[in-house]
This record gives C-alpha cells, structure tokens and sequence, in this order.
C-alpha cells in the first residue's frame, strides 16, 4: 500500500519559516520524481515545486523562487520543502504527490499525500 505522509506544517508570522516533510512508502521512492502543491481556501490546487528521482534537478513555481527549497532524502524515504521568507498568500494546505508503479502493482498511478495545513499571518 502507497502513503504518502506530510508534516511539518503550522502557523508561523510573515517572513518566518517552516519546513514540511513527506515519508513516503510502499514504491520505491528513489525511481520517481516527487512533487509539492498546495491549495489555498477557494483556489484550485496549484503545483508549486518538483525535484527529479536523485535529486539533481528542481523546478518551482515563479512566486516561491528564492524563497522555497525542495530537497529529498533517498534513504529515508523522505521529501522535503523548506519555506523561508513566508507571505500570507503562501497560506494553503500542502501536499506531496508522485506518480509512481506501486511495489504491489504493475502500472503507475498517481498518489497524494493528506496535506499538512500552513497558516502565515500576524
């Protein structure tokens, strides 16, 4: 069974930071690009970073470059998203995604985490 599990959110002031994780299990983690997005009250869920199978190479969306980091962990199974310098329009709940062959499966399939919610406000 794919989880992906994200956590590290909470409310934090403008221009504080926080970092979010995502353990993931049940593919193998290290084969697959990993994605973060998030959705903010009454938007639509918009993609916000991607970081490629080992980690070479990453792309954000325009308004977080310079401000966030993805990084990720192979042998711990983990995604990582440090956020410096946070807006208030950064406040959305967060979410890691893959699109992945499972370990129990033969096609792949795209999988989301629960979110984590961050909160940046005064």
């Amino acid at each position: 069974q794919v989880q992906l599990v994200e956590s590290g959110g909470g409310l934090v002031q403008p221009g504080g930071s926080l970092r979010l994780s995502c353990v993931v299990s049940g593919f193998t983690f290290s084969g697959y690009a990993m994605n973060w997005y998030r959705q903010a009250p009454g938007k639509e869920r918009e993609w916000v970073a991607v970081i490629g199978s080992t980690g070479d190479t990453t792309n954000y969306l325009d308004s977080v470059k310079g401000r966030f980091t993805v990084s990720r962990d192979n042998a711990a199974n983990t995604l990582y998203l440090q956020m410096n310098n946070l807006r208030p329009e950064d406040t959305a709940v967060y979410y890691c995604n893959t699109r992945a062959i499972p370990n129990s499966g033969q096609y792949p399939r795209t999988y989301w985490g629960q979110g984590t919610q961050v909160t940046v406000s005064s």
